[in-house]
């Protein structure tokens, strides 16, 4: 393990996921309502990890073998994205229950993890991030390119943790309804805002 690499890879991979995104989002949304919070973080790291893995040993490869890949993830990532959104806006113009009265509607494991999946996996700034940008960085420490990949990862999973975790503390400030609503409003405009600029390449 050379460790100035792995620190190097540490600083990259938390300085490109620390960003308000879809998905940092939602792991935030599962905190609050303290709901399969475990589960949301492992998965969201374990597939930022893979996606690092991929970007430091095969980008280059994936982007020559699949010239439709890009606008494909961007316009399907776009519409999935105003979806959800949408969903949100929906509950913080409906909603008149605070966080105790959210809880009381909690998803499945299953529903939780395959809305994160389709978060993370459909999400073209994801791929951008790990695939893309730590891949190419990853070129400049030849023979040490998963040493590299370990300090992103580690980032990955420090990062979502933290993030996750981190929320249930801000609990009582969210058992209040308007807070709570003014949250889901807050998401659904980064969705939206996020759909946006997929859908225009800005």
């Amino acid at each position: 393990m050379d460790l100035p690499v792995f620190a190097t890879g540490l600083t990259m991979g938390l300085s490109l996921i620390v960003a308000i995104g879809a998905q940092n989002a939602f792991v935030l949304r599962q905190g609050l309502r303290n709901e399969h919070i475990f589960a949301v973080c492992l998965t969201c790291a374990v597939s930022d990890a893979l996606l690092i893995m991929l970007g430091v040993t095969a980008f280059r490869q994936i982007a020559t073998l699949l010239p439709w890949l890009d606008p494909a993830m961007r316009y399907g990532g776009a519409a999935f994205l105003f979806w959800y959104g949408a969903r949100n806006m929906r509950s913080a113009l409906a909603g008149s229950g605070a966080l105790a009265a959210a809880e009381a509607g909690r998803a499945s494991l299953w529903q939780c993890l395959a809305l994160c999946l389709a978060l993370t996996w459909l999400n073209p700034h994801v791929y951008l991030d790990t695939v893309v940008l730590l891949g190419t960085i990853s070129t400049r420490f030849p023979g040490r390119e998963m040493s590299f990949a370990a300090g992103a990862m580690t980032g990955s999973f420090l990062f979502f943790f933290s993030l996750g975790y981190g929320a249930t503390r801000l609990r009582p400030i969210f058992a209040n309804p308007m807070a709570w609503r003014l949250m889901e409003a807050l998401i659904a405009l980064t969705m939206w805002l996020i759909a946006f600029r997929l859908a225009s390449g800005a």
